[in-house]
Order: C-alpha cells, then sequence, then structure tokens
C-alpha cells in the first residue's frame, strides 16, 4: 500500500490551514457583499471581538484582504478591509459551498444567496468545463494523485 500523501504539499491541507476555521470564510462571505468595516462585520456575523479581530489579521497576512485607510466624522482614521485579488477568486468557493449546502444540507427556513452575472444580472452557476468548453458534472471529474518524488 502506498504512503499517504502528507499535507503540508497538499494544496487543499494549506488552503485550510488559512480558511478551514468558520468564521473566515463567514467574514469573506462578507467582504464579497461589501462589507468592509469592522463594525459592519461584527454586526453582520455576531462574532466576538477579539475572533474578528484574529480572523481579519489572518485574511490580511495571507493576501486575501487589505487594510485602507479612511476617515470618520471628525477627522479620525480608521481602517477597512477591502478584497485582494486572492480574496475576489474566493467567491468560487463561496459559491460551491452554498451549491452543497442548498443540496445536501437543506433548510426549510433558509433565503440562500444567488450567483448572478454582475453586468446582467443574469443566473449563473458553478460548473467543471472540459478544455473544449463542456460543462461537466462532478460525477464525471476525478482527482488525479500526483505520483510520489
Amino acid at each position: 500500500m502506498p504512503a499517504a500523501p502528507r499535507n503540508d504539499h497538499c494544496s487543499i491541507a494549506r488552503s485550510l490551514e488559512v480558511l478551514g476555521e468558520k468564521w473566515t470564510l463567514l467574514v469573506v462571505r462578507e467582504a464579497c457583499w461589501g462589507r468592509t468595516r469592522f463594525s459592519d462585520f461584527r454586526e453582520a456575523l455576531g462574532v466576538a471581538p477579539d475572533v474578528l479581530t484574529d480572523r481579519l489579521a489572518t485574511l490580511v497576512d495571507v493576501g486575501v484582504l487589505e487594510r485602507r485607510p479612511y476617515r470618520v466624522d471628525g477627522g479620525r482614521q480608521r481602517e477597512e478591509y477591502v478584497l485582494t485579488p486572492a480574496g475576489e477568486d474566493l467567491r468560487l468557493v463561496l459559491g460551491a459551498l452554498s451549491t452543497w449546502g442548498r443540496e445536501h444540507r437543506p433548510d426549510a427556513e433558509a433565503r440562500p444567496a444567488t450567483f448572478v452575472e454582475a453586468a446582467t444580472g443574469e443566473s449563473v452557476s458553478l460548473s467543471f468545463v472540459a478544455s473544449d468548453g463542456r460543462p461537466l458534472s462532478p460525477a464525471e471529474v476525478t482527482a488525479v494523485r500526483p505520483t510520489p518524488r
């Protein structure tokens, strides 16, 4: 039996080191919906301030969010948190998780987000796409384990 792959070389494991805690992806979700300020994240999520501070710092440290200064009434400077290109790419992850949750963890009370093309408002869906442009179902796709070195 071949040895199990080491997690430190696995892109999924490395991603989960950053994103694997519930509050982290919920902060990213809120940022994708346009929230940028600490107080707005806190109000939307109901998360403890120390947890939110930690998650925002982590997301800044790994390049998912960046801090930008802004001024509040009275001229005091504060910082807001804005998605970077790496953060914007997480929309795909959120879309996949949302789709999976609707299909496999339904909630009659839920009002799930829908995903639309920004320019047209037309509905979009996530799928694997073959090199010739054909959409593929998840059952038609397999992961190929790299050969050991």
